[in-house]
């Protein structure tokens, strides 16, 4: 519930804060005392649009913050916890909304700088505000589902058919694309079996390209390198005097002297060793002048497949060794492709599963409501006596919308195949007629308060704020609708700004809102009134200032009559 709300620098109000309290809450005053300004403030921290105008003059800025009290109801704190991402302390939560001269705002809640989206998602939770402009919800056929579904407890049902439609919009979406990408498919398709073909023919390999390189440079060098390969056998070894022989004459030479100067047997075996080393890299130059000879056409064929190499990497925009694992993706996409097409044809089976499923889902969420629109609709029209509606009758109407066969056809909105409309007949005679067509605004201040009494049961709102519902209501009405808002306060904190005395006696705590001029600067306050403040408030409402003393002991009778009937 809404344990304080507290505005410093609104418009009027310099520095205002109201301790609530549970149960019926009346806020009263004159017209343009600043009632809807405590409103404002309220809609600014459930995450209202914020505005430079709303500063008071010559301040920096404007705050409004809120404190709700989570204790006792698990699940709301889990939910708030979760928008908010973290746990909440001393089941309190505290929201702040600053905005400065500017117009830029900022939002806390327990501290914590949170984005005005948290605020808005946060206040649905929390708070439920009727007011005038809210009232005209209810001629909404959406809003009148969403109500009829809260009383029958249809969530579950209304689940169950959220999720085939998933399923099918899923297949559906999934179908349409591959369609819908057909032809482009085709045109893809035909340019990359021309690259395959390609590259199939050349049959590119990893690391081709670099060993042919190798071979063309030796072919082409041939004759240099018989040339060099043949001096270096003879001077490494064939020559009189090769370095072969010559490191094997110094270490011949050196061996002996070994065991007198180590550092001599050393050198004459690392000697010895190059001579071996010598030798066999004078056999491999041997070998390799005697292999070596010209072979144009070896070398043509090389220059040839050389050639293609290079012509078809900048055809593809990659480097030649590339081509092959270019080849491998061209065949990837065309794999892809294969199994698109072949997912179209394989998706109209689940596709028929999903929407005879997703009808079955939708016929059991129409009946359902059916079957609860009865119900719904007499527990409404009981109230309608007690408001001066004896008369009139009320009925809730399911229409479902037909599906048809097609499958690939688009699903029924997220709200089902139903079309809700409450009709209603004010007078006795006249057919009943869709609610926003035909009634009037203290009627639908009415149908709204016995919709919400019917649903006080079910709705988990813990706090209700009725902004003037009583616009378009006489005093006769008053009393009952005040007996109504008491009523409902046995399920929620209910806040309600009115005009009435006779809906304001009715409340178990009151707060007159008042503004004063001082030293030239008008500002608004709210004070809450005891049991004589209260009678001379409702006095005033009755007669205005100048009321009399028979006027304040009608207030005391009116009062007195309230608590008789048990105002909670």
């Amino acid at each position: 519930m809404l344990r304080e709300l507290s505005v410093q620098n609104l418009a009027l109000i310099e520095d205002a804060r109201v301790d609530l309290r549970e149960g019926y809450c009346a806020w009263t005053g004159e017209t343009g005392a600043g009632k809807s300004l405590l409103l404002t403030a309220l809609g600014l921290v459930l995450g209202g649009k914020a505005s430079a105008e709303l500063v008071r003059d010559g301040k920096d800025e404007a705050r409004a913050a809120a404190v709700f009290d989570l204790s006792g109801d698990v699940e709301l704190r889990q939910e708030v916890e979760a928008i908010l991402g973290g746990p909440i302390d001393d089941d309190q939560l505290i929201v702040t909304r600053r905005i400065g001269s500017n117009g830029r705002s900022s939002a806390h809640a327990n501290g914590l700088p949170v984005p005005v989206a948290t605020l808005k998602r946060l206040g649905p939770r929390l708070i439920d505000v009727h007011g005038q402009h809210e009232t005209q919800t209810l001629l909404d056929p959406d809003r009148q589902r969403s109500l009829l579904d809260a009383y029958g407890g249809l969530e579950r049902v209304l689940a169950a058919y959220q999720e085939a439609r998933s399923s099918h919009e899923s297949i559906r979406k999934r179908r349409l694309a591959l369609i819908e990408a057909a032809d482009r498919r085709r045109r893809e398709r035909e340019l990359l079996e021309f690259e395959r073909d390609e590259l199939a023919a050349a049959e590119p390999k990893a690391g081709e390209y670099d060993d042919l390189c190798r071979e063309a440079r030796r072919l082409a060098g041939a004759e240099s390198i018989r040339e060099a390969a043949a001096e270096g056998y003879s001077l490494l070894y064939d020559a009189d005097r090769s370095a072969q022989a010559m490191l094997g004459k110094v270490a011949r030479r050196l061996e002996p002297l070994g065991e007198a100067v180590p550092e001599l047997g050393e050198a004459a075996a690392t000697l010895g060793r190059l001579a071996d080393e010598a030798r066999e890299v004078a056999y491999m130059l041997r070998d390799l002048a005697d292999e070596t000879g010209d072979n144009p056409g070896r070398l043509e064929q090389l220059e040839a497949r050389l050639a293609l190499y290079r012509k078809l990497s900048q055809r593809f925009r990659c480097e030649p060794d590339g081509l092959a694992a270019r080849w491998e993706e061209v065949e990837d996409q065309l794999a892809g492709i294969e199994r698109d097409e072949a997912d179209l044809q394989h998706l109209d089976a689940p596709l028929a599963e999903a929407w005879a499923a997703l009808r079955e889902a939708a016929e059991e969420l129409t009946e359902a409501r059916r079957k609860t629109s009865q119900a719904f609709g007499k527990a409404v029209q009981g109230h309608l006596k007690d408001l001066s509606l004896g008369q009139a009758k009320l009925r809730v109407q399911v229409e479902a919308m037909p599906m048809g066969d097609d499958p690939t056809a688009s699903a029924p909105p997220e709200g089902g195949a139903d079309r809700v409309e409450i009709r209603f007949a004010p007078n006795p005679g006249e057919p009943p007629r869709p609610l926003r067509k035909i009634a009037s605004g203290g009627e639908l201040s009415r149908l709204t308060l016995a919709i919400k009494t019917v649903l006080a049961g079910v709705d988990r709102v813990p706090t209700l704020v009725f902004d003037e519902i009583d616009t378009g209501v006489g005093g006769r009405l008053g009393a009952v609708l005040g007996k109504k808002l008491a009523a409902l306060a046995g399920h929620h904190q209910v806040i309600c700004v009115t005009h009435l005395p006779q809906m304001a006696s009715y409340a178990t705590h009151q707060w007159v809102i008042r503004k004063q001029t001082a030293r030239g600067r008008t500002r608004t306050t709210i004070e809450e009134l005891v049991e004589h403040d209260r009678i001379e408030e409702l006095a005033a409402m009755l007669r205005g200032d100048s009321a009399a003393e028979s006027t304040k002991q009608e207030a005391l009778a009116m009062l007195a009559e309230a608590q008789a009937v048990g105002v909670r």
